[in-house]
């Protein structure tokens, strides 16, 4: 059995704030990280502005990477269109890109990073690897993203739970003068897909479905943005104007769930705290907050109890509207009223933009 400074499960945004947090504040903490190199997640990949201000913070600036410039959101349901300018600019960048550059610096900072180690399961503050080991840190950070830890696993969604989707576009001309620097919503009657060009060229697209509207389709994901696109004609002329990548999945996403407790010496950060419906764009933010906010806390002596709480409480407004959004979104009727509000008070679009900043 090893021992450890603090361990963190997991090298996403949040594993790696917090890595680079208490690195910062003299620990030496361990991060231990599944694949072996940074993996292109299913994530939407949209940094809010918010999410670049606290980047550059922990030394990693978005735009040197090459990350695409995002100045405004256009919202689509059916036939009905509305823009609105953010707040102040954000970026869109893959997670790969994002993720190299938060672990290099968090090796940097002089946190220890072990990459190709699986975790099979965490009972009774022991770490159970894939390979027989076992880490007994004196506390543990999760951070393992959507994905589960047997033993501490998140409740799943009661009812018609929501399925994340995500494809990503080949580059061309004609996509990137229809998106230019835009994120875009497109609403439709079960989810909604969110849009948006990343520093390579090419775009990512992500869905939230219920499962109900994704079991009406005879061929999977691929003829479900089939049928959507039918309904909403300009995602219709953006999936017209590239060629479509192989979809990816993740089943019972449980939006709108936070952490409020859990075992001693357990610190939930990112999803694994709180899961905000991915429209508003704050997935990351709340990923690098819940991450330093775990890192701040261990190093003052907090108990994790009183962190969750904390930290519970905190993002509770942000996924709360998030959710309402959501609900909205998925509504034909709601979502129709929704982008007609934002085309006749564009400033509607940036308080809501703002009212879901964590």
């Amino acid at each position: 059995m090893r021992r450890a400074p603090p361990l963190i499960i997991g090298g996403g945004p949040a594993g790696a704030a917090a890595a680079i947090g208490l690195a910062r504040a003299g620990l030496r903490p361990l991060l231990i990280e599944r694949n072996p190199e940074a993996q292109d997640a299913l994530c939407g990949g949209f940094l809010s502005w918010t999410t670049v201000r606290r980047l550059i913070d922990l030394g990693v600036d978005p735009v040197s990477l090459g990350a695409h410039r995002v100045g405004a959101l256009a919202l689509f349901s059916g036939r009905h269109g509305a823009e609105a300018r953010l707040p102040a600019p954000a970026v869109a960048l893959s997670r790969r890109v994002l993720d190299e550059a938060l672990r290099a610096r968090a090796r940097a900072a002089g946190a220890a990073i072990e990459t190709g180690i699986g975790v099979r399961a965490l009972a009774e503050g022991r770490v159970r690897l894939v390979d027989g080991g076992e880490i007994h840190p004196p506390c543990t950070i999760l951070a393992t993203g959507k994905h589960d830890l047997r033993g501490v696993a998140r409740p799943r969604p009661d009812g018609d739970a929501a399925v994340g989707l995500r494809w990503r576009l080949g580059a061309s001309r004609a996509l990137a003068t229809l998106l230019s620097d835009r994120v875009e919503l497109h609403l439709f009657r079960g989810g909604y897909a969110g849009l948006v060009i990343q520093e390579d060229g090419r775009a990512n697209l992500c869905l939230a479905v219920r499962r109900s509207r994704l079991s009406e389709v005879d061929g999977g994901p691929d003829r479900l943005l089939q049928a959507v696109a039918e309904e909403s004609p300009a995602l219709g002329l953006r999936l017209a104007a590239a060629t479509l990548g192989r979809a990816q999945a993740v089943a019972n996403v449980p939006y709108g769930w936070r952490a409020c407790a859990g075992p001693a010496n357990l610190y939930r950060i990112g999803d694994q705290a709180g899961v905000i419906p991915s429209l508003a764009g704050e997935g990351i933010a709340i990923a690098l907050c819940s991450g330093l906010a775990a890192a701040d806390a261990i190093a003052r002596g907090e108990l994790a109890e009183r962190f969750q709480r904390s930290f519970s409480r905190r993002s509770s407004v942000p996924i709360a509207l998030a959710g309402w959004l959501w609900r909205a979104a998925e509504t034909p009727t709601a979502a129709r009223q929704l982008v007609r509000a934002v085309a006749s008070a564009p400033a509607l679009g940036y308080l809501v933009s703002r009212l879901t900043r964590i």
